[in-house]
């Protein structure tokens, strides 16, 4: 074991393994570090077999009668003096080298974007891998390249989607907080609508085979609950919209329908009254009871969405249900990071190379604004401890954390390594073929419950961290609130694009404006410079267009023409364009 680390590392020369039989058992020690650890098991696996047999009381002389090579082949083993450069591709990808993890990647050695074609690499990290950064060892020894393979948007999205936690029931009152929560039960109408027979005009209440004639008037129902004396035939009263029908009436005749014929002596009351309407129906002009709904009926669906139209909050209200089932929604925390970073509300101006502040002011009002909680982790220093201590505490405090910057390959981008080196989680992916937001990153780290909290490391960059957001954290959001299906996803649109659009090798996001034009088409403006770093681009955005990449389109095609038509993600509410 030792010569082999040896091959791999100077420092093998530091270990001290041990290895030993006791009884009919083989003993070997293997070193603290899952990378050291694999290197050292790796080097004596195939033997192993041999050396337990011969300590559980082989004859060494039968074992041994082939010679050497004999053993090598049976182990399958390089024959003594062989070299096939083991360590150059064992580790490549970082993992153990196996079947699985050959189909994994055998028709992924082309991404969009990603700069050309490379070697085919693992979509998914092997137990006990670890490709970040080793915060202790020295910064000359960092990575040079990302060890994180790139993969497409639509990966991305499928992993994030897999990985996110199942939503959790809680109960919540009919009231104006519960809009935006997505329904976790079917309900039933627990009573009639109406309960009782009521009008649907102002004017009388007759007894329908009554006919045409002059009336008295023997009472009035109001909207107004009370007691109603019941009407017999020859008799009518006085009826209002909504009102209940006395008993014994069978319809009501529209005050139009209709002419006085005596009032009291100051004239303020109506005495009789002429029905000037023939042939009235039973049941004429009223609402017939449960003609709405009747109990026992289905309101809701199980995932109905509570809309701000107030539809269903009416709908619920209206057959007295104070409380239903839905699904929670998570409450996201949002930090910044870089010691370089200050709150962007500090009065003193700002030192060379400092940075005020935007991407949290700009992730709270976006998340504020599709209606979760939203927490402000405030800004966390480049110094592993400080990054450690805000996460842990964040953990215990939030379903969801948002991160912004720290997740390229400078030495002091440290949030891959605290995710997954300290806090022990899983990093699904850390770049995406995109533009922006390549460095894009997202985890996952087990509490001490064994719950599951996702981590958005966003790009630090202000345009690439609000888009970000909206292609990969909202979707996510909306699966944890009880959204399914294309619900999850950002609205689609075909829109027309009003200048010309030069692509980029990796696939693009542009920001525009998108409004409706006088023929009800769809037609959209950029919003200007797209770099990564200018916020500016997102101003009166309400779309992204999704622009392919030039490996997508071919080399001869470069730019989209003003005039075609092109895909849009919704992101904000669309207008009327100005005449």
């Amino acid at each position: 074991m030792l010569a082999a680390s040896l091959k791999i590392t100077p420092f093998a020369i530091m270990s001290r393994p041990v290895a030993g039989v006791r009884g009919d058992t083989v003993v070997i020690t293997l070193p603290g570090s899952p990378k050291g650890a694999r290197e050292n098991l790796e080097s004596v696996i195939k033997l192993l077999p041999h050396a337990c047999i011969q300590a559980a009381g082989g004859d060494s002389r039968v074992l041994h009668s082939g010679g050497i090579k004999k053993l090598e082949k049976e182990a399958g083993v390089a024959p003594s003096g062989e070299t096939h450069g083991h360590h150059s591709h064992l580790y490549e990808s970082g993992g153990l080298a196996s079947d699985d993890a050959v189909g994994m990647t055998s028709g992924c050695g082309h991404h969009h974007g990603g700069g050309g074609h490379h070697a085919p690499t693992p979509r998914t990290q092997q137990v006990g891998e670890l490709r970040s950064n080793d915060l202790s060892g020295d910064v000359a020894r960092r990575h040079r390249s990302s060890p994180y393979p790139m993969i497409s948007v639509k990966e991305a999205h499928k992993l994030v989607l897999e990985n996110i936690p199942a939503p959790e029931i809680v109960k919540r009152k009919v009231d104006a907080t519960l809009v935006g929560y997505i329904l976790a039960e079917e309900v039933r109408a627990k009573e009639s609508v109406p309960a009782f027979r009521a009008s649907i005009v102002d004017g009388y209440a007759v007894v329908h085979t009554d006919g045409v004639g002059i009336y008295p008037v023997v009472g009035v129902s109001h909207a107004a609950p009370g007691e109603l004396k019941p009407l017999e035939a020859g008799q009518i009263a006085r009826i209002t919209t909504g009102a209940p029908l006395p008993p014994g009436a069978t319809a009501v005749v529209m005050v139009e329908d209709t002419r006085i014929a005596k009032t009291t002596d100051d004239g303020t009351e109506e005495l009789e009254i002429e029905i000037l309407a023939s042939g009235l129906a039973e049941l004429e002009n009223v609402r017939e009871v449960g003609s709405d709904m009747k109990t026992g009926d289905l309101l809701l669906s199980k995932g109905a969405e509570i809309t701000a139209v107030g539809g269903e909050i009416g709908l619920l209200a209206s057959v007295g249900i104070v409380e239903v089932e839905v699904y929670k929604k998570p409450v996201v925390g949002v930090l910044s990071t870089g010691d370089e970073i200050v709150q962007h509300d500090r009065d003193k101006d700002l030192s060379i190379g400092e940075v005020r502040d935007s991407n949290r002011p700009t992730l709270l009002a976006a998340i504020t604004a599709r209606r979760f909680e939203a927490v402000d982790l405030g800004i966390a220093k480049d110094q592993p401890g400080t990054l450690e201590d805000v996460l842990r505490d964040a953990l215990s405090k939030v379903d969801v954390i948002i991160t912004t910057g720290g997740v390229s390959m400078g030495e002091k981008d440290l949030l891959k390594p605290t995710i997954e080196r300290t806090f022990n989680g899983t990093i699904h992916f850390g770049r995406v073929a995109m533009k922006p937001g390549k460095p894009t990153t997202f985890a996952t780290i087990s509490t001490k419950d064994n719950v599951s909290r996702p981590i958005f490391s966003l790009p630090g960059n202000p345009a690439s961290a609000t888009v970000t957001f909206h292609l990969f954290v909202l979707p996510a959001l909306r699966q944890l609130s009880g959204f399914i299906g294309e619900d999850i996803h950002l609205a689609k649109a075909l829109v027309t694009v009003e200048e010309d659009l030069v692509l980029d090798p990796r696939p693009e996001y542009h920001r525009a404006a998108v409004r409706v034009d006088r023929s009800g088409g769809l037609v959209a403006r950029s919003t200007g410079g797209q770099r990564s770093s200018r916020i500016g681009s997102m101003e009166a955005a309400n779309a992204l267009l999704c622009l392919p990449g030039l490996s997508e389109v071919g080399d001869k095609r470069t730019r989209i023409p003003r005039g075609d038509k092109v895909e849009a993600l919704i992101i904000g509410e669309l207008k009327v364009l100005d005449a």
